[in-house]
């Protein structure tokens, strides 16, 4: 029963990864053996020219800089206001904590078409288009999902530290920062795993605020690629991949952490 069950996951693993695969080994050929009857998912000749060549068509790295400064400003700001807010939600007493709590949950609900028109008007009000701040700021305001985790977390954690730590002369903010973080990293590192993943794949936004090439992220710099090299697919695959592996070393690196971040956050309701 468990070698067809280790079957089973295998094949749907395969199934996943199907794409990926195909991805890379499509980044390997040459432009005459993509378009073939036959799949060749390993090909012969490899070309691993096509990687310093599909880098040096577009200005990769200053896309890399403008990314990874969006993405580390985004988790920065995501963790710090949502562990704040989801420590007021688990922790303080207050009038309508339990109604706003439930009306910051109801705007997971609303799909992010409904926002899209109101904040751009608002950013465009403020100056903001044209710049990063449209794609930064709204970090620092929390998210709804991530504030939703870090309070089921924050709630796993004996109230008796946070009595203990009262009695000690702490204060609010001194549990939320001495006591209730240090216990929190799972779901911290969690929080800042989504918020990295969805900067870095970020395409919507950067492709309605960024007007200057020289501000492009990699997800928009891969779309002018596309557009400048459609026909050399061989070339785009190799970008993709490109932009799409520090994302599973990421996830890698943090997979402990953040299976036990998720099953940790959904102990306690």
């Amino acid at each position: 029963m468990r070698g067809i069950r280790y079957a089973v996951l295998v094949a749907l693993s395969l199934l996943f990864l199907a794409p990926f695969l195909f991805m890379l080994s499509t980044s390997l050929k040459t432009p005459e053996k993509i378009f073939t009857a036959t799949m060749e998912w390993i090909p012969s000749p490899v070309v691993w020219k096509n990687y310093p060549d599909a880098i040096a068509r577009f200005p990769f790295w200053r896309y890399v800089g403008n990314t990874l400064f969006i993405c580390a400003l985004t988790v920065l700001g995501t963790v710090l206001s949502s562990s704040l807010a989801a420590y007021a939600f688990a922790r303080l007493r207050f009038k309508a904590r339990e109604p706003l709590f439930f009306l910051m949950l109801a705007t997971i609900m609303l799909p992010a078409q409904v926002t899209l028109l109101p904040t751009f008007l608002l950013f465009r009000a403020l100056g903001w288009s044209g710049s990063w701040l449209p794609l930064i700021v709204p970090a620092f305001f929390g998210n709804p999902f991530s504030i939703f985790l870090l309070r089921q977390f924050f709630l796993t954690i004996p109230q008796e530290l946070s009595d203990a730590a009262r009695l000690d002369g702490c204060t609010d903010f001194g549990i939320f920062w001495r006591v209730l973080i240090p216990l929190a990293r799972p779901a911290l590192a969690t929080v800042a795993l989504f918020a990295f993943l969805g900067a870095w794949t970020d395409f919507q936004g950067p492709l309605i605020y960024l007007h200057d090439e020289s501000q492009y992220t990699l997800a928009l710099g891969l779309q002018s690629f596309l557009g400048r090299h459609e026909s050399q697919w061989n070339l785009l695959m190799a970008t993709s991949t490109v932009i799409t592996v520090p994302l599973i070393i990421v996830f890698l690196l943090v997979q402990k952490t953040f299976v036990k971040g998720i099953v940790l956050s959904g102990l306690k309701g």
